[in-house]
């Protein structure tokens, strides 16, 4: 019997929908460190230059006052989002001075906690809340986590397909539930098979000693400032990067929204008795927003999310309780070191083509035990993944990571026929070659590379990711930025700056009245 993938696909073809596929939305959101020249972190604030922190559009911060966040529009062609992600680094450039753009996700050297800056928005309410959330995460988790980055993909499917696909699947649910479900369809795969984009896309084997200061760890010395693990795909996504005890009592395995979400909810009021005693507001100061176990739904961290886009003054969980899913948001992706912007098109297609086999690839609920399977298989392959002869667990079977691989990129190639035939180009193949090739050969992936490369030139992993930095600026630089397009970012720029002072001059309660309402709805 033809597999739930290969059904979909013959029923797009059959039917003569295939031509929607060629309108699959994505946009990237991709961090990034601002250090001086010496590679240490940059202790300036926002570059005005870029606007408001706040309120741009494209241009942001994250949870460092160094860390920029670009965010592209949304495109219908990856290669338009890679473009536009490499013109919003090139504007970047031409108004930071002396600084670079850190090309990596794990930092390099870091100054003691208190020289870590945290992200500022002036002094709205809202700014305050954004800030103060921030805080929160200090006291939580420590100032180095603020300092880590990667790229976040969000990925949509046309309005055109839903009604189609509802038809085929021949479901009485009103429209926007069965959307919403069929997204969640998608995560669940995903979570299934993301294993796999952490052995082929992760490219943070190592970090910088300064990293780790005296906390308790499993690694081993790379050089005199360096930690790693031999075999390791992806320490940002490892319990060393962002992981919270805290969280994993949730149990979160994306079987339905309203699970989901009152999963969220549950966690947003329910306190948290190691977090009671950090205080909320001591001395007059606040420390955190509250002392649950999530301060807002945001802190919740997945390797994915269903998405929305917010109106003003909303929070993201009432708007999928409202209108539900628009669009996920891919978030376990590395910055590679190796790529100007830290990503390509190449990578981007295969996401692409990764997350469109996700939803056709049936709608199986996830059960506690493979919610644990599921743990289990992302810390071995983030911390030992290119170990030879690894093997993961499927439905309670152990399967060697290169036969489950070789088979995933089996199914996935009927999908890229599909695109590969609605585009009219053979690139969808192409990355799905170059990345069977890395299955067969760990040598090729991009934390391979990493480790080889430092190796080769006798380099500590701030030397090395500094160098691919100044490397990347130059080359970007060399291909000038649109005038048009510069004066059109500039215009946006100082527009924000402009509404973040029309923000802050309007009248407001105080903040504690503020906050008190906010965390009530």
């Amino acid at each position: 019997m033809p597999s739930s993938l290969a059904q979909s696909l013959t029923w797009l073809k059959t039917s003569g929908q295939e031509h929607l596929l060629s309108q699959l939305q994505h946009g990237i959101e991709k961090e990034g460190l601002r250090v001086d020249q010496q590679g240490q972190l940059s202790q300036q604030p926002h570059p005005r230059g870029l606007g408001s922190a706040l309120t741009h559009e494209q241009i942001t911060t994250d949870y460092s006052e160094a860390l920029l966040e670009f965010i592209t529009p949304v495109f219908s062609q990856p290669e338009q989002g890679i473009e536009y992600l490499a013109d919003l680094h090139r504007y970047a450039y031409t108004q930071l001075s002396d600084e670079q753009i850190w090309g990596g996700s794990m930092p390099g050297e870091l100054p003691p906690a208190d020289q870590i800056p945290i992200a500022e928005y002036g002094s709205s309410n809202i700014g305050q809340l954004k800030h103060i959330y921030r805080v929160g995460l200090e006291h939580r988790y420590g100032r180095a986590m603020q300092t880590i980055a990667g790229i976040h993909y969000n990925f949509s499917l046309p309005c055109g397909f839903w009604p189609l696909y509802q038809q085929y699947k021949g479901s009485n649910t009103p429209l926007q539930g069965f959307q919403s479900a069929a997204y969640f369809a998608l995560i669940r795969n995903f979570r299934r098979y993301s294993w796999l984009l952490l052995y082929l896309f992760g490219a943070s084997p190592a970090l910088c000693s300064s990293f780790m200061k005296d906390k308790p760890h499993n690694l081993e010395q790379f050089d005199d400032e360096t930690l790693y693990l031999p075999w390791a795909t992806s320490l940002r996504m490892s319990d060393l990067g962002y992981s919270n005890k805290a969280q994993s009592s949730l149990g979160i395995c994306f079987n339905q929204l309203n699970t989901y979400l009152n999963s969220l909810h549950q966690a947003i009021h329910t306190p948290h008795p190691p977090y009671e005693k950090i205080g909320i507001k001591v001395d007059g100061q606040y420390r955190q927003l509250n002392s649950n176990i999530l301060q807002i739904e945001n802190e919740y961290y997945s390797d994915i999310r269903p998405k929305r886009v917010i109106r003003s003054g909303e929070k993201p969980i009432h708007a999928l309780m409202n209108r539900g899913v628009e669009y996920i948001e891919v978030r376990n992706i590395d910055i590679n070191p190796f790529l100007p912007v830290g990503i390509d098109a190449a990578e981007a297609d295969f996401l692409n083509l990764f997350l469109l086999s996700c939803l056709f690839m049936g709608d199986d609920d996830i059960s506690a035990a493979e919610c644990g399977e599921i743990s289990e298989n992302q810390q071995r392959v983030v911390n030992r993944g290119r170990e030879p002869g690894l093997t993961l667990t499927f439905k309670g079977e152990a399967i060697a990571l290169q036969d489950w691989g070789i088979a995933l990129l089996e199914q996935l190639s009927l999908t890229a026929a599909t695109l590969d035939r609605v585009n009219q180009n053979t690139r969808y193949s192409e990355t799905l070659a170059i990345q069977k090739a890395k299955l067969l050969d760990s040598s090729l992936t991009p934390s391979a590379q990493v480790l080889a490369a430092m190796r080769d030139q006798h380099l500590s992993h701030a030397a090395f990711v500094m160098q691919q930095s100044q490397l990347h600026q130059q080359t970007l630089s060399a291909s000038p930025l649109n005038q048009d397009l510069f004066s059109t970012l500039r215009s946006q720029s100082e527009a924000s700056l402009q509404a973040q002072a029309a923000l802050e001059a309007a009248p407001a309660p105080d903040f504690d009245s503020f906050l008190a309402s906010y965390l009530a709805n």
